[in-house]
């Protein structure tokens, strides 16, 4: 391993190009025609974050033919997120999504028409229509609630992810979806879940089983969308949710939405707001089960918000920042993407080194967030690196880059957090948690990286009254 000088790997040296910049330099290991495949399959994390140690913040390797470039750290992030989308673009990456999004929806359209259909969802996700949805987190939270009982035992990812389903469903799309979820749309929506896989990001139209499940699912969902559209044309229902939205919403140029454009932009919304929430609620979870005083706190802070209306609302959600610090400091210890791709269009110059057009640029939270010079002692289970007088996230804007950075931030973390902090609200005001396994290791053979089954965690109906109503 390479000496490091103030916390920042040194990058071994390299012969120069004629252009007077070196050549990216390689992370060891390497096989002939495979490259680095089989440490990358094992564990990809552990592999990356070797290439940073070894090599520093720009570091190279092989996946099969495709060549990569690791960024590392803040300045490099800014590097990154920093460049235009005509020499760094994502676009050229995400064609996996094409098959769950569908035809000329999000990376399948031009950045002008993917501008528009983006600038559909910001009514959906303004502090307007959050109110709205803070009730409706409650709601569903309870319903599992009365469902659980007493006590027992529960998968907490399945639970979590059969609950963020039913919540964004009814505050993305509309309440008609939400009373399908039982009957065939959740299971579709799984099979469109599992589309998202390592093998589908290289070759997405590959006949394997999950791509085959995958695409009756598309058809599935778009069925029954198209259903609930021709209905309330019919009947002219008109609710005030996103789904009329969008069947009301013209292009720049006049154009209405097709309804297949609708259900690519409504699928794009759920992505967004569920299958990243529910793995980083999961995770949420199952930290703060082994952090008893830190979970105290939160149960402190409940209390102030609450004890006189005992409503959660948009207002009481904002108030808790110490739950919304352990959101944060799950979102950097256990971060849902744990890989961020971009294909190099244009040569990119970083300090001294040119990446190659035709390279796959990458970033990697989950190598990023564990930098020491960056976030202090970074193993721990810390929330309050986030709170002053620490404010670990804001010595860079790069610093934390869970839910990515740039122009292709997340549209839906705002959303995220506050699902994941109306949700752990209700069922620590309801219950007592304690891991019934073993703390589960990171499962990376899905493309969002939740935990390893068996994840079972047992609860108990709390004895004092409950706060919330």
């Amino acid at each position: 391993m390479e000496p490091r000088s103030h916390g920042v790997a040194t990058v071994r040296s390299a012969e120069p190009s004629p252009n007077g910049a070196t050549t990216i330099p390689e992370l060891m290991g390497g096989w002939p025609l495979i490259g680095h495949l089989p440490d990358f399959l094992k564990n990809p994390v552990s592999m990356l974050d070797r290439g940073w140690r070894e090599q520093g913040e720009l570091v190279r390797f092989r996946l099969g033919p495709r060549e990569f470039a690791l960024f590392t750290g803040p300045e490099a992030h800014d590097c990154y997120f920093r460049a235009p989308e005509d020499q760094l673009s994502a676009k050229a990456v995400y064609q996996f999504t094409v098959p769950i999004f569908g035809r000329g929806v999000a990376y399948d359209a031009s950045p002008e028409i993917m501008d528009e259909q983006l600038g559909f969802l910001f009514p959906a996700l303004r502090d307007a229509a959050m109110r709205r949805y803070a009730r409706v987190m409650f709601e569903e939270t309870m319903q599992l609630v009365d469902a659980l009982g007493e006590d027992g035992v529960i998968d907490l990812p399945h639970a979590l992810n059969e609950l963020t389903v039913k919540i964004a469903s009814r505050c993305l799309i509309g309440e008609e979806v939400r009373e399908q979820v039982d009957s065939g749309f959740a299971e579709a929506y799984h099979d469109l879940q599992n589309g998202i896989n390592v093998i589908g990001f290289f070759l997405p139209r590959l006949p394997i089983a999950a791509h085959r499940s995958r695409d009756r699912a598309r058809r599935k969902v778009a069925e029954i969308f198209s259903r609930i559209m021709e209905a309330r044309r019919l009947s002219g229902a008109a609710p005030d949710d996103f789904l009329q939205a969008l069947m009301h919403a013209r292009y720049k140029d006049g154009r209405a939405l097709s309804d297949d454009e609708i259900t690519g932009i409504l699928l794009t919304a759920l992505f967004a707001g569920q299958h990243t929430s529910a793995v980083l609620a999961t995770w949420t979870g199952l930290e703060l089960f082994r952090a008893p005083s830190y979970l105290a706190k939160i149960r402190d802070e409940m209390q102030d918000v609450y004890r006189e209306t005992g409503i959660v609302s948009l207002e009481g959600l904002k108030r808790q920042v110490v739950l919304e610090n352990a959101v944060r400091e799950n979102e950097r210890l256990h971060p849902p993407l744990i890989l961020l791709v971009r294909k190099v269009l244009k040569p990119l110059r970083y300090r001294d080194h040119i990446v190659p057009a035709g390279t796959l640029a990458v970033v990697s939270p989950a190598v990023a967030h564990r930098l020491s010079h960056v976030f202090a002692d970074p193993e721990r289970f810390a929330p309050e690196r986030f709170a002053s007088p620490a404010y670990e996230h804001k010595q860079h804007h790069y610093a934390l880059i869970g839910f990515g950075g740039g122009k292709h931030r997340c549209m839906g973390e705002h959303f995220a957090y506050l699902q994941i902090k109306a949700i752990w609200t209700v069922l620590l005001d309801r219950f007592d948690f304690s891991l019934d396994t073993a703390f589960p290791a990171p499962n990376y053979s899905s493309w969002v990286t939740g935990p390893k089954a068996p994840c079972r965690v047992r609860y108990r109906r709390r004895s004092h009254a409950s706060m919330l109503r």
